[in-house]
């Protein structure tokens, strides 16, 4: 407060900064590979899955995993020991978006280049394994590696060490809005001159017993047994929860001085983001959707944008009751009926931290071949949601701004505006 005014001081907001993308790399359910996981998306492909025996006796006994990748065939098994299976897919999409980029990291300036992943729950699974040998076997059979294959930072080091990055490395932990927190603050490292080159997004997998046991308590998770695959339906009337899923999606963010030097490829640019709290439910989301459309009107201040600017929203969509209504009544009173808006979930599964990073990468591609991929099984859609869902088939269309949104557990919220390159 100003002692003269008494008024709260507000900061100017600073001139719109618009980071290129330069390069995509992806691990999902839905394909491995930008190439194939943007197939897998725009043609509605929902992974198949059935009955998971490590599930039995849960009202969920299925979840969606990545199935033409093995980890441990591209990074060598001795390097794949080493890592949780979050950071291993973190890894992978690392090297392919590197590559796409066209950037050698043999040469680049290792001390400008800074790495930011997120991970709501980091290496669960050795986490769980590591408890499993503790109550069964006794202290001595727990793993001297417990620490460093199970946090949250385990994939922002394992792509630092893979890469050979010196610049600043960092891991984001918002729950659901992890993935597109870190890419929002590799927009801020870039604006701030902290870094020339950023990769960031997000990496997870938490298909274990003990986390899907504890979202069906929490009756977040579709128990649509009898067809897993119809399971996830974002925006539908019958929809009941989401499906877990595991993978990562990181994009290489450039200054765009940088960029532009090389002479390298834009894919696309994110130009705003914003971030607020809930301040209001461990668990919930704001019933008016205050706190994301704080963060998306941030968003689009930042980038210097209007929401008529928007063509195509990639919405967080996560197929629950609540959670679809609120965010949809909030996208309607932000940017009214006309932008395209999408949920991926259906294809990729909800990805938890690495939602808002595989979502991000789909978004860039979205913009670059003019196409706005579909939510599948949306037979009835909830005549409550007031927007222009993109249905069964990918719609082509003209636009130039896109806002990808994401919520997370604890009121964590999020939005990023990408432009057309």
């Amino acid at each position: 407060m100003s002692a003269a005014t008494g008024r709260a001081y507000r900061r100017a907001p600073l001139a719109p900064f618009a980071a290129a993308v330069t390069g995509v790399g992806l691990v999902t359910a839905a394909g491995t590979g930008a190439d194939a996981a943007w197939h897998g998306v725009t043609e509605g492909l929902v992974p198949s899955v059935g009955p998971r025996p490590e599930l039995d006796g849960l009202p969920c006994d299925f979840f969606y995993s990545v199935t033409d990748c093995d980890p441990g065939a591209v990074l060598g098994v001795a390097a794949q020991r080493l890592m949780d299976r979050f950071a291993q897919l973190a890894v992978i999409a690392a090297r392919e978006a590197v590559a796409d980029a066209g950037l050698d990291p043999a040469v680049w300036d290792s001390g400008r280049v800074g790495v930011v992943i997120g991970s709501a729950h980091g290496g669960l699974p050795f986490y769980d394994e590591q408890h499993a040998a503790l109550a069964g076997r006794g202290p001595r059979r727990v793993s001297p590696k417990l620490a460093p294959l199970s946090v949250v930072n385990g994939a922002a080091s394992s792509v630092s060490l893979d890469l050979g990055v010196h610049g600043p490395s960092q891991a984001v932990s918002t729950a659901c809005s992890s993935g597109t927190v870190a890419i929002g603050t590799a927009h801020q490292m870039l604006r701030s001159g902290a870094c020339d080159i950023v990769v960031a997004g997000g990496a997870e997998s938490t298909c274990t017993r003990l986390l899907i046991a504890s979202a069906c308590s929490l009756k977040a998770v579709s128990t649509r047994r009898e067809d897993p695959a119809s399971a996830c339906r974002p925006f539908d009337t019958h929809r009941d929860g989401f499906v877990v899923g595991e993978g990562a999606g990181l994009i290489v963010l450039e200054h765009p001085d940088h960029a532009r030097a090389r002479g390298a490829t834009v894919r696309a640019r994110v130009s705003g983001y914003g971030a607020s709290s809930d301040a209001h439910s461990a668990v919930a989301p704001d019933p008016e959707g205050l706190g994301i459309e704080r963060a998306l009107r941030t968003a689009l201040a930042d980038a210097g944008l209007s929401p008529a600017d928007v063509g195509h929203v990639n919405a967080h969509g996560t197929s629950t009751l609540s959670n679809d209504l609120i965010e949809a009544t909030m996208l309607r009173r932000v940017l009214g009926e006309s932008p395209l808006v999408t949920s991926t979930k259906a294809m990729t599964g909800h990805t938890l931290g690495a939602a808002g990073g595989i979502e991000t990468a789909l978004t860039v591609l979205a913009l670059q071949h003019q196409l706005v991929p579909p939510t599948v099984n949306l037979d009835a859609p909830d005549p409550r949601i007031p927007i222009d869902v993109v249905a069964k088939e990918a719609r082509g269309a003209s636009f130039d701004c896109a806002v990808k949104t994401s919520l997370g557990f604890g009121g964590h919220n999020a939005a990023l505006v990408l432009t057309r390159a």
